[in-house]
């Protein structure tokens, strides 16, 4: 009887004592995406985008949050345009090791974030390769401007909002997760240059592999 009741009092021990995911993948809010969705920039559109977000999070064990890409679109067929800092809820941000990388929109898109390749991990909590790494993918969609708002310029910056993955059908504007390389802002997570196209092909072509940004509100 006494047997019994030990090892009842330790199975329950041990059904408490299990976290639903890993500690500080519990408080995680912020990864980029380990895999794109394998259509170079065509994502869906942001819904697609999100979809991703969610399905990687969950995938990792950290459910209940409201995902969103960090990702901008321009108005285009009726629809308004969307700045991926208004996306993203108010912070704070954690990685999927519990290191806060930014406390709020204004920290995020400053000096004082603490984004770069150490810090700007994957949904499993595993460095995402850069500048140096074979092969790199340092390049991740964004379509955005250093302080958060939809790139305009006289090309498409957000490949047709997300939607094409064709040759000729454009760019995207991408930033250097580990904060260097080349392009016309090299050291900028969210903006440092334009993909040379929006085809799978294209994007791994400039450093990339159809990555982005996933943020919790």
């Amino acid at each position: 009887m006494r047997a019994m009741k030990m090892l009842a009092l330790t199975g329950a021990v041990l059904v408490v004592g299990a976290p639903s995911a890993p500690q500080g993948r519990a408080t995680m809010s912020f990864f980029i995406t380990s895999i794109g969705t394998g259509n170079g920039a065509d994502l869906g559109g942001l819904a697609g985008a999100d979809r991703h977000c969610h399905t990687l999070a969950e995938a990792a064990g950290v459910t209940g949050k409201e995902w969103r890409a960090y990702l901008s679109a321009v108005a285009k067929d009726g629809q308004a345009v969307v700045h991926a800092r208004d996306r993203i809820g108010k912070g704070p941000w954690y990685n999927a090791k519990g290191v806060l990388v930014a406390q709020d929109v204004d920290v995020l898109h400053s000096d004082a974030n603490l984004l770069g390749k150490a810090n700007s991990l994957n949904e499993k909590g595993e460095p995402v390769n850069g500048r140096g790494d074979t092969p790199n993918q340092h390049d991740i969609l964004t379509g955005s401007l250093p302080d958060g708002r939809v790139a305009t310029d006289t090309l498409d910056t957000t490949c047709g909002n997300w939607t094409s993955s064709t040759a000729g059908s454009g760019s995207a504007m991408v930033g250097h997760h580990d904060k260097q390389g080349g392009g016309v802002r090299p050291t900028s997570w969210n903006s440092a240059h334009g993909s040379r196209g929006c085809s799978q092909a294209n994007l791994v072509a400039t450093g990339g592999n159809g990555l982005f940004y996933c943020f919790a509100r």
